[in-house]
């Protein structure tokens, strides 16, 4: 079964929306269910903005095109030069790391070197490109642990970013959400500890959701909400007004989102306030019609990937 162009181009789009929607709600307690953000609001950032969520992806796919698949060292040394350019939003353990390898770490130890014990999400938010760009499903998950295994080398951050792309290699190829999860969930390899949190996700309130920092947390909130809603907007707009990680549990639930409903399930509000530059281009914009094309570029790449 073929990719679906709609289903790359919403997981491209769907992914950053979902950052920029839950960017003004991060850090914030958890949003009433009768008072629910739904349009863009400003932050510390302006309306639509996406946060380094975005930022660290687009440099990942600048890498793959780049490279025609995932080079470490090339990966490397775009996430530091990301870093050394002062980004306002970082978060702490990858500005650990990244500030290592720039004071002559390796970039193959430094995250272990660092702190082999961190398990939190800062791999798992800009993992999406590396779904879009290979065919080879197996090919696609040793990448998938690679990307992650530079800044967060816990085999729940690898486990998490193989199995989210798992599953949006799935559902780019038409899968259904749930047969997609299934799946991945057989295929992707993950720890017993993250099985039992994927498995029993759809099955939380909304009230014990803790949507943290931790990457089971993120997966957690983003499986309940693509789980448990029939809408891409509601499915993002129910994970992000979960707050304290909003932005980055958006990120991943509407990469997913956008690759079980397509491009045109994505609000047009949401697509035409979407703002951003690309990382190390300052004042070169990224918005909906960038990213369509970074994500056809991705697939095409993904036919030449092995």
């Amino acid at each position: 079964m073929g990719k679906s162009t709609e289903r790359v181009r919403g997981c491209a789009i769907g992914a950053a929306v979902g950052d920029a929607l839950g960017m003004p709600l991060e850090f914030g307690p958890m949003i009433p269910a009768s008072a629910l953000v739904r349009d863009m609001r400003a932050g510390r950032l302006p309306p639509g903005t996406f946060t380094d969520d975005t930022e660290m992806a687009l440099a990942l796919a600048e890498s793959l095109r780049a490279s025609g698949g995932l080079d470490g060292a090339d990966l490397a040394q775009r996430f530091v030069a990301w870093h050394s350019a002062g980004p306002p939003d970082e978060g702490v353990h990858t500005r650990w790391v990244l500030s290592a390898i720039t004071r002559g770490e390796s970039w193959q130890t430094a995250a272990r070197t660092v702190d082999p014990e961190s398990a939190g999400n800062g791999s798992l938010m800009r993992c999406w490109p590396v779904a879009l760009a290979f065919d080879d499903l197996e090919a696609m998950l040793l990448a998938s642990r690679q990307q992650s295994a530079l800044t967060h080398a816990h085999p729940d951050c690898l486990a998490a970013c193989a199995f989210v792309n798992c599953a949006l290699w799935l559902l780019c190829r038409g899968h259904d959400k749930s047969a997609a999860v299934e799946q991945a969930l057989e295929k992707a390899g993950v720890t017993d500890e993250l099985r039992t949190v994927i498995e029993s996700a759809p099955r939380k309130s909304r009230s014990q959701l803790k949507n943290s920092g931790w990457v089971r947390h993120t997966v957690e909130a983003a499986l309940w909400g693509l789980l448990t809603t029939d809408s891409l907007e509601e499915a993002v707009v129910q994970v992000v007004n979960l707050g304290n990680d909003a932005d980055t549990a958006g990120a991943v639930v509407g990469a997913l989102a956008g690759a079980t409903y397509g491009l045109d399930a994505i609000p047009r509000r949401w697509r035409e306030a979407l703002r951003g530059e690309w990382p190390l281009r300052s004042g070169q914009f990224v918005g909906q019609r960038e990213l369509m094309e970074l994500a056809d570029t991705l697939a095409a790449l993904a036919s030449h990937s092995t």
